[in-house]
């Protein structure tokens, strides 16, 4: 199932144990969530806190509003990468009242694991260009000085940058 423009926010629930997780991303043929997110459902603590091994775990899942991964999001608003969205953009734009399309922000990121860019905001016109206008290079392969990402490591639960 693709990631859609309103049906971004799941509540994942396993027991008395409930997460509201963002849907931003997808994989074939499985319902992956965060290390740390399956640790905590499957087992009652964060992964950094009391990291555990397995394999799956049968949780139940709905779609809920979007509002209610709101404490996920900075200022409400989805982040997207400028350089790397543009078609799902695009395709979320296309529909005026989807989620995204009202509550998304173009952040001049330009991979992943926020590495390389800028943390800036990015205005999109699509009556003018398909491209963000961002106030440096649009994708600019520079050192990122921000707040990078971390990865909780399987099986130790050590809070590690990203690689």
């Amino acid at each position: 199932m693709g990631v859609g423009c309103d049906n971004i926010c799941v509540k994942v629930t396993n027991g008395d144990r409930s997460l509201n997780l963002l849907k931003i991303d997808q994989s074939g043929g499985a319902y992956d969530i965060s290390y740390d997110a399956w640790n905590y459902l499957g087992f009652g603590e964060g992964a950094e806190q009391d990291p555990h091994t397995g394999g799956g775990i049968a949780m139940n899942y709905e779609f809920v509003d979007a509002s209610e991964c709101a404490d996920l999001m900075h200022g409400g608003k989805l982040p997207l990468s400028a350089s790397n969205s543009m078609n799902y953009v695009a395709s979320c734009m296309s529909e005026p009242n989807s989620w995204v399309n009202k509550n998304h922000q173009l952040i001049n990121i330009a991979d992943p694991l926020c590495k390389y860019g800028y943390d800036e905001t990015c205005s999109l016109d699509l009556a003018k260009s398909n491209q963000p206008s961002c106030p440096h290079t649009l994708g600019a392969q520079v050192a990122y000085s921000g707040k990078g990402v971390t990865n909780i490591a399987y099986g130790t639960g050590k809070a590690e940058a990203a690689a």
